[in-house]
């Protein structure tokens, strides 16, 4: 069972300036296990070693791929993703990190909110995405 998508929406229509393609949606209905991952940034896992500074991009690919994977060990996957939240700590990195990100979402429409802050843990992280999923129940 899929989660059901409410409007769901193309960032290249609402955002047409900022020449993003990400798919996203209004609210997601979801019924089953959730599973709430923690802010994932440009780290890996297995050595807590800080990765690609100085490239939002990279780190947003990074953080994306640690969320991947820890659904993954949850026993879901990124279907089952209902909500992101992106923490930057510069506008100007928003549209290298939602391309970025955007790689990972194709198809998926997840709700999505974008925070500005003014640092995060360690001063060579530039952005932050926290997910929230929901595995389907078993028929």
């Amino acid at each position: 069972m899929k989660h059901k998508r409410i409007r769901p929406f193309n960032t290249s229509d609402t955002y047409p300036e900022q020449k993003l393609d990400n798919d996203l949606c209004q609210a997601v209905v979801a019924k089953g296990t959730m599973v709430f991952v923690r802010g994932q940034i440009g780290q890996d896992l297995e050595t807590s070693k800080s990765l690609h500074m100085g490239d939002p991009a990279g780190q947003a690919r990074k953080a994306m791929e640690n969320i991947k994977m820890l659904l993954e060990e949850s026993g879901g996957n990124m279907e089952h993703l209902a909500r992101i939240v992106v923490y930057l700590t510069d506008i100007r990195h928003r549209e290298a990190v939602y391309r970025a990100m955007g790689e990972y979402l194709k198809g998926i429409h997840p709700v999505s909110t974008g925070v500005v802050v003014s640092a995060l843990a360690r001063p060579e992280w530039l952005v932050e995405i926290e997910a929230t999923a929901v595995i389907p129940d078993q028929e």
